[in-house]
């Protein structure tokens, strides 16, 4: 048996997607063109566009729709010179000056919110923001499906956000903008999508994206992040009870519902990523995209940890299929693995 508990990293493609993908596919017309055959497919595209607003509580915004948060983040980015913290997705850091000052709860700290980035969630430890009102960009990839998000209600200017993250298909995300904002475009061409990214849209992922966001809202609204909470909780009062030498990072902060980070200092975390993976779990010792560099995790270091410490993290990321049997045969594996750390 095996359990997959890295769903910050991807999740697992809903059938409601699927379904909206698969009749989508019959729908061959380009979305840009006036015929019958692109007015069907424009037909896709705006609806789903209405549907992720609707979900996301960005009614009255522009949805702009991407390959990626990767992409939403260099459209938000390329040509400003914002400020952001190292706790931040690389994608994020590759473009700001990453001097912003981090406590050891993960808290950013923010003078200048118009001049500034600031994520709603962090990948890997789950700590959640509290945004200041009128932040430039914030990365909202994290928190879209699994927190009670309203874009309206942030006060930021654009935010990001992608569709494998709340169970849709990889490949395609969005840049959420604030109307009226200026956001100049990078890849020139046809001119979609308001005028600020060219080329066709990807009217397949497009209406697995919002099938996604529709489901994970009921999710919300069905309770089932309180319950995936609850597993989380247990996962870790066992862990800490057994294994008082680790460390949950962000005990004390406001944290994302399915989200453990848990550092043995000197039991070094891509060591645990792979013994538990020939246990039949599946984690991460940070970053799906950084996960594959033998390096300590930057955001553990910007929040105060030492290079030891941070070397030593991983990663436990719940969904909502996940059981109290999936958490608990976890537990056993690794606190087996972690006495033969000991010895």
């Amino acid at each position: 048996m095996r359990a997959y508990l890295d769903h910050n990293a991807t999740t697992p493609l809903r059938p409601e997607a699927r379904d909206a993908m698969i009749s989508a596919m019959d729908v061959f017309g380009n979305p840009s063109s006036v015929h019958l055959e692109g007015r069907k497919a424009k037909s896709i595209l705006e609806r789903a566009r209405g549907e992720i607003a609707s979900a996301f509580g960005a009614d009255g915004a522009d949805v702009v729709f991407t390959s990626s948060a990767t992409e939403s983040a260099a459209l938000a980015l390329a040509g400003r010179t914002l400020r952001a913290a190292n706790v931040e997705h690389d994608a994020v850091n590759a473009w700001t000056q990453n001097d912003l000052a981090v406590g050891a709860d993960g808290a950013i700290k923010i003078d200048d919110p118009a001049e500034s980035c600031a994520q709603l969630a962090n990948s890997e430890t789950g700590v959640v923001q509290t945004l200041p009102d009128g932040v430039a960009v914030s990365d909202m990839t994290q928190a879209f499906g699994k927190l009670p998000v309203a874009f309206n209600w942030t006060g930021a200017q654009m935010a990001l956000i992608s569709a494998h993250k709340l169970g849709g298909p990889k490949g395609i995300g969005a840049l959420v903008v604030k109307r009226g904002t200026e956001v100049p475009a990078q890849l020139l061409g046809g001119g979609q999508e308001m005028g600020r990214r060219a080329g066709t849209e990807n009217v397949i992922g497009v209406a697995g994206f919002a099938a996604a966001a529709k489901a994970a809202a009921q999710d919300l609204a069905d309770g089932v992040w309180d319950r995936v909470a609850q597993l989380r909780d247990l996962l870790e009062e066992r862990l800490v009870a057994e294994a008082p030498e680790a460390i949950i990072v962000g005990k004390c902060a406001k944290r994302l519902p399915n989200t453990t980070a848990v550092a043995v200092p000197g039991w070094k975390g891509e060591t645990q990523v792979m013994q538990m993976d020939l246990a039949g779990f599946a984690i991460s010792a940070g970053s799906a995209c950084s996960s594959g560099k033998v390096r300590a995790s930057k955001v553990l270091t910007a929040m105060g940890y030492d290079e030891m410490t941070a070397a030593s993290a991983i990663r436990i990321s719940l969904g909502p299929q996940t059981s109290e049997q999936d958490v608990m045969g976890f537990a056993d594996k690794w606190l087996a693995q972690m006495n033969k750390h000991r010895a």
